[in-house]
């Protein structure tokens, strides 16, 4: 008998058909990776396996059996039997699943009294037991924190340990490594893999990210608007590719290789290539692709006159020395520490890192929202800022076109009809409908979301745009779409652009230049090929050593190669 045998499932949410008639099948040590785009039903197929639509409104249909437990059919004491003892679920956003007023070591032991007969003092040596087993440092003390006195990864690592706890036969991680950095990312599929080998348990992988499937499991199943795309062995999936949908898949996938264009397997290029944004200097639109945007803003002017002169672009912001240091005393912590750089009108500078290096800190100086504690930073230009998140930078309470209107209003326009005229046009110039103008931000995906951000800050007609981890949430397709918008926007308008990520194959299909920081500095610079293709300091070869591959056997190579650089 499988391990988990899913049969005809469809999953229905009103009138929304999330899942139709998909059917798969793991075996016991397998690792099966599903894999798709926002909204593929990739999660609520992963959900079901555990029964969490039980109770939710959700209309399940069809079979599914997992650890020989018939989930649609189980008790409610039977299916508490099957979570947690049977199998387990690793989540995407560790800080929403763990209670932050409780230690994450008490969080663990309670987990496993609820399966185990065991004293208290028995299930904290356990929780112990498994923190360390997923490499927590000096697990004993840790155990006693709380999740946000751990970083992102050790958060992660934490939720791991907690699904390891009762020795599951199935492990579901969803999403397990979005957001994170590349070296946290490789360090917590290594630990994934190893896992596997060590206790036989399967896995099943859901992620958007297709170099993550790669390096992680052994078959890939694609999804597409709830239907099952394809299916087989990732090696055969991911480098023979037989859908169109998964041929345009691969070629969304940004790529480490120097090619400013890539193209599917099989010659499946032009929908989903991801061109590079526009090199410093190139500002001028296609032939006949100017449409609406026939006159030149004065930020487009103003970059045509400086080509005209046949100087070098002006240089628009320059860092000097700059050092933002939070906290005093003892606990004063320097986040960024003498860093200093230029960014010259239209070109795009590249800021890569692992968290905690610097990256937003200086970006939000570059931009003013934060003065540094020490040097200068001289801006020649108008400044605007893409957040990270759009949900938690656009007011749930006011409609998209209002939140776009605001750098307008700011800006002492008072005619209400040309405001609202131009914020039409700046939302159908981010390829959304005007129409959705008096819409609400939940009303949009996340690709949607980060559209009506870059309107907001075009409307301030900006010379200059940081763009801080603006695509690090969205699935390939959508992340992109929203680099080629930013690189059209790039072409008409002529900006500048400071495009921060823990990303680096995006970053490599984006730059002009590249600046990688580590604690604080900036330790290496230069034009991208250069960086990518011959790096000179260590920390640079080991963040590009880190990124997935999509070869399973580079990536069994690479993951040997790290195993080796831990132990020496």
């Amino acid at each position: 008998m499988s391990l988990v045998e899913v049969t005809d499932l469809s999953i229905s949410f009103g009138d929304v058909h999330a899942v139709r008639g998909l059917s798969f099948s793991l075996e016991a040590g397998g690792a099966l990776g599903v894999v798709g785009e926002s909204g593929s039903g990739k999660s609520a197929s992963a959900y079901a396996l555990l029964g969490l639509h039980r109770g939710t409104g959700a209309k399940v249909g069809g079979s599914v059996r997992v650890a020989g437990v018939d989930v649609r059919a189980a008790g409610d004491a039977e299916l508490r039997g099957l979570r947690g003892a049977k199998a387990a679920m690793v989540f995407q956003d560790p800080l929403s699943s763990l209670d932050p007023y409780y230690a994450v070591g008490d969080q663990i032991a309670q987990v496993y009294r609820v399966h185990h007969r065991v004293t208290r003092r028995a299930a904290r040596a356990r929780a112990v037991e498994v923190l360390d087993r997923v490499g927590i440092p000096d697990a004993v003390r840790r155990s006693r924190s709380r999740p946000h006195e751990f970083s992102g990864g050790m958060r992660q690592r934490a939720l791991i340990a907690m699904a390891l706890a009762c020795e599951p036969e199935l492990l579901i991680a969803d999403e397990p490594t979005t957001a994170l950095d590349v070296t946290v990312q490789a360090q917590i599929l290594d630990l994934l893999h190893d896992l596997r080998r060590e206790t036989g348990m399967g896995l099943l992988l859901v992620t958007h990210d297709v170099g993550v499937a790669a390096e992680s499991v052994d078959d890939v199943l694609v999804m597409r608007e709830g239907l099952a795309v394809e299916r087989g062995p990732v090696a055969e999936v991911l480098g023979t590719p037989r859908e169109p949908y998964t041929k345009a898949l691969l070629a969304a996938v940004p790529r480490i290789a120097p090619a400013a264009r890539t193209a599917a397997p099989g010659g499946a290029a032009g929908e989903a290539e991801v061109p590079r944004l526009v090199p410093a200097g190139r500002t001028a639109a296609p032939e006949g692709a100017v449409g609406e945007a026939e006159v030149l803003t004065e930020t487009a002017a103003r970059t045509a006159a400086s080509e005209r002169a046949g100087g070098e672009p002006e240089v628009l912001v320059e860092a000097a020395d700059v050092r933002q240091v939070f906290g005093r005393g003892k606990s004063a912590l320097a986040a960024v520490d003498g860093v200093s750089l230029t960014v010259r009108r239209g070109e795009t500078l590249g800021i890569v890192g692992e968290s905690g290096s610097g990256k937003t800190t200086l970006g939000r100086m570059l931009v003013g929202l934060l003065e540094p504690t020490s040097g200068r930073i001289d801006r020649a230009a108008r400044v605007q800022m893409v957040f990270q998140d759009p949900v938690s930078s656009l007011n749930p309470r006011r409609s998209v076109g209002e939140s776009v209107a605001d750098p307008l209003r700011a800006r002492g326009e008072r005619d209400e009809s040309a405001i609202r005229a131009r914020v039409r046009d700046l939302l159908l110039r981010v390829g959304l409908d005007p129409e959705q103008y008096d819409r609400y931000p939940h009303e949009f995906s996340g690709g949607q979301r980060q559209r009506v951000g870059i309107a907001r800050a075009l409307a301030a007609d900006p010379e200059l745009i940081v763009c801080d981890e603006a695509v690090s949430a969205l699935d390939v397709t959508t992340q992109a779409q929203v680099t080629a918008l930013l690189a059209e926007l790039q072409r008409e308008l002529g900006l500048a652009l400071v495009f921060i990520a823990h990303d680096l194959a995006v970053v490599r299909q984006v730059s002009d230049r590249v600046a990688v920081m580590r604690q604080g500095r900036i330790v290496e610079e230069g034009p991208v090929e250069r960086v990518y293709g011959d790096p000179v300091d260590p920390y640079t070869k080991q963040l590009l050593a880190a990124v997935p591959a999509l070869d399973p056997a580079l990536a069994a190579v690479r993951r040997a190669a790290r195993k080796e650089l831990a132990a020496a």
